[in-house]
Formats: C-alpha cells, sequence, structure tokens
C-alpha cells in the first residue's frame, strides 16, 4: 500500500511533467509567422505570402497633387488638389495549407478633386486569382508564394475603371524572419489584354516590420512601379483630355500614351496592433517621392483583419 505522502508526491511529478510537456507543446506549435504581419500600404499588389482564411475591410483616403503635370505641359501642369476616398474589401480562403483563393479589388470609390476635373464615384474593378506558398521554411524563417489575379473591366468609367479588356498580375511575395525583425517584398507585372488601351507595369514593394508586443507593430515600407508600354494613342486613355506620362499606381490603369519608362515610388510607414489571435488592425502613410507623382501626392490606408 502507499502512503498518502507517496501518493501526494506521484501525483506532483505526474502533474508537473504533464505541464512541462503541454508547455514544450505549446512552445514547440507557435510559428515564427504568428509575429508577422500583412503589409498595409499598397493592398492591391502587395500580397503577404502566408496562406489565410481571412476577411480584410479597407479605407484609403488619397491626396492629390495641388498641380497635376503631364506630357508637354511646359512645366506649367492644371491645378487640381482633392482627394480620392475608396472603400473595399478584400477575401481570402486557404483551400489547404499552402494554396488560397484570393480577392483583392472591389469596393466604391469617390474621386473628389478640389479643380479641372469633376466629382465622380463609382464602383471599381473586380479582381480575384490564386497563391500558393512554394517555399515554407519554418527553420530558416522563409516562406515564398507565387500567384496571378485576373482583373474584370467591371466598374465604373465615372471613377476611370472598366478601362480597356481587363488585365492580368502575375507576382512572387516572399518574407524572411530573423526573429522578431521581418522583411517582406513583392514583385509582380501587370499585363494588359488590350495593350492599346491599357499599360504593361512592373511593380515591386517592400516592407521591413519588427514586432515589439502585440499592440504595436512598426513598419516602414516602400512601394514603386515602372511604366513597360504606352498605351497607342491619347484617344485610348481613360482620361483623352491630355497625353499622359504617370499612371494611376494600384488603383487606376490610364492607358497612358507618354509614360513608358517612367517610374513612381513612395515611401511611407505605419503600425499593426493585434487585438487577438484572430484580430488586428493597421494604418499606414505614404508619400511620392519620385518626378511626376502623378496623382500620387500621399496616402493613408487603413485596415481591419478577420482570420478564421
Amino acid at each position: 500500500m502507499k502512503t498518502s505522502t507517496q501518493i501526494g508526491i506521484t501525483t506532483a511529478v505526474l502533474a508537473v511533467s504533464a505541464t512541462a510537456a503541454y508547455s514544450a507543446s505549446d512552445t514547440n506549435a507557435v510559428s515564427w509567422l504568428d509575429n508577422t504581419i500583412s503589409p498595409v500600404a499598397n493592398p492591391i499588389y502587395f500580397e503577404d505570402p502566408r496562406i489565410t482564411s481571412e476577411v480584410r475591410p479597407i479605407y484609403m483616403y488619397h491626396f492629390l497633387p495641388n498641380t497635376f503635370h503631364y506630357a508637354g505641359d511646359k512645366g506649367a501642369g492644371v491645378p487640381l488638389g482633392g482627394s480620392v476616398q475608396v472603400m473595399a474589401l478584400q477575401l481570402r480562403y486557404a483551400l489547404t495549407d499552402r494554396l488560397a483563393i484570393i480577392a483583392t479589388k472591389d469596393g466604391y470609390i469617390e474621386f473628389d478633386p478640389s479643380h479641372t476635373l469633376g466629382h465622380k464615384y463609382g464602383w471599381g474593378d473586380l479582381s480575384a486569382g490564386l497563391k500558393y506558398a512554394l517555399v515554407d521554411n519554418k527553420d530558416s524563417q522563409l516562406i515564398v508564394t507565387p500567384g496571378f489575379t485576373v482583373t474584370a473591366p467591371s466598374g465604373s468609367t465615372d471613377v476611370f475603371q472598366d478601362h480597356g479588356s481587363g488585365q492580368e498580375n502575375v507576382f512572387v511575395s516572399a518574407e524572411k524572419g530573423f526573429n522578431n525583425l521581418h522583411i517582406t517584398g513583392n514583385l509582380g507585372v501587370i499585363i494588359p489584354n488590350d495593350f492599346a488601351k491599357e499599360t504593361s507595369q512592373l511593380h515591386y514593394s517592400a516592407q521591413v516590420d519588427y514586432y515589439t508586443c502585440q499592440w504595436f507593430v512598426p513598419f516602414f515600407v516602400a512601394n514603386g512601379y515602372t511604366i513597360l508600354s504606352d498605351g497607342e494613342s491619347q484617344a485610348n486613355q481613360s482620361l483623352k483630355a491630355v497625353p499622359l506620362n504617370t499612371e494611376g499606381y494600384d488603383l487606376i490603369n490610364f492607358g497612358s500614351s507618354a509614360a513608358r519608362g517612367t517610374t513612381q515610388f513612395t515611401i511611407g510607414g505605419g503600425f499593426r496592433t493585434r487585438f487577438t489571435k484572430n484580430i488586428d488592425a493597421g494604418v499606414a502613410y505614404e508619400a511620392g517621392v519620385v518626378h511626376p507623382v502623378g496623382i500620387f501626392a500621399g496616402r493613408i490606408t487603413a485596415d481591419v483583419i478577420w482570420r478564421f
């Protein structure tokens, strides 16, 4: 017969062992990706390489430049100012732990310049596609995910959508972790179905973030677009009044007739807050830093992500 003391000691040892085993199992279950964050800025093209199921409402307040410069304006430009506001909803659904469906562009656009152009509003084009985590190395803290989206010309022409015959975006996203420091990058090509009415573009993004705690994850971000081709004529542009020498970044493909070879580039920063394991929110500000800035004087982007 075991004494009560022996039974007590045995029970305590088993309890401590079980607790230690649970803690070890829990620690091993935590992935380095749990402390990474999704990009906030450039939400249409800067795709997170992680495979997730999520709902992501997005709000963008885009500052238009006070003066809009175009090809052949001899430096004079035209007065513009005002803003563009966008309210959108992105959806992602993980079919497997490596493959996901992504819906990256939709929403309602309000174009409200102060001068020259009129106040317009309408729906954006729709974009959706797939992404696949080709590399997911937990030991090296590295994930590499190629993918594509297809844009249907389904929006309102009043806000420079429904132009051309649609386009494809072929991209690769990657993220490398260094414990609490993470570097995320994205490289892609926008290929229009009608080169006469829309331009092809190379887009590229980079983000560096540092996980300080769940409430504050600051990041620095840079986004760029290099125009690879011109629209065939000024008449084929969605903005026909002047020959454009810049493009509309992530939101609009004008089909600019004098933009080939130009690069538009923004830099910015912000932070994310993780309220729970499945819900976080972010805010970013970015500004155009390379001449000509086109329509990009600056932008504030805010989002909430609910993962399930």
